[in-house]
């Protein structure tokens, strides 16, 4: 995949396919892959089983993990791999947490999110891939990780509604949301070619939607 963006972010809501889309396209370039730490974070399972009681240190641990990560990672210059491609984009802390959190815990939230969030920068591009709820909750089903399996179609509603508000304001990136529902880019050779295509086009500032 050729592309003329220096910093490509691949996001969706949860079991959209954006690791695998994000690996398969830094292979193809050459670039440098930066994926989110998840899977080592120790209060994600406990979330799961208890939204109410874990809902505040896991974003707050999720908030300061992200922003480690993305300060090291893109601050750092590769004149081998100039360009970075991302499974996520800091903005996401800031979705989870207007979910998860009472208002008074997403406050304190927000003012801690914006003060640190300006010393990051904006993606070049910014991919959103689409699914139905349905194909999102076999997506999560197939993969098998235990604490997501009671993940509820009216909570991934909740993520799905919260981007989609977010991204409205992000009227000075380039926005690029793919419905990708009868599409199989893990698996089929074809279709991750048609999708990272797409990505690769000249985009203006704003939200284009492409549907496949």
């Amino acid at each position: 995949m050729d592309s003329t963006y220096n910093f490509i972010v691949v996001e969706g809501n949860i079991g959209a396919g954006k690791t695998t889309l994000a690996t398969r396209m830094a292979e193809d370039s050459n670039a440098r892959l930066i994926l989110e730490q998840f899977a080592e974070n120790p209060f994600l399972p406990k979330f799961y089983e208890n939204r109410e009681k874990y809902a505040f240190p896991l974003e707050m641990s999720f908030l300061a993990e992200r922003f480690q990560q993305l300060k090291t990672e893109l601050s750092r210059h590769d004149l081998f791999q100039p360009k970075i491609i991302s499974d996520y984009y800091f903005l996401k802390s800031l979705i989870f947490a207007k979910a998860n959190l009472n208002e008074a815990e997403y406050d304190l939230y927000t003012r801690l999110f914006h003060i640190i969030n300006d010393s990051l920068p904006k993606p070049d591009l910014f991919v959103y891939l689409y699914h139905d709820i349905e194909r999102l909750l076999v997506h999560i089903k197939k993969r098998g990780r235990p604490y997501e399996q009671n993940i509820s179609a009216a909570y991934l509603e909740e993520i799905q509604s919260s981007y989609f508000d977010f991204l409205k304001q992000l009227s000075d990136q380039r926005i690029l949301i793919i419905d990708v529902n009868y599409f199989d880019f893990a698996h089929n050779e074809e279709h991750y070619s048609q999708i990272s295509g797409i990505i690769s086009k000249p985009y203006n500032a704003g939200i284009t939607r492409v549907t496949l």
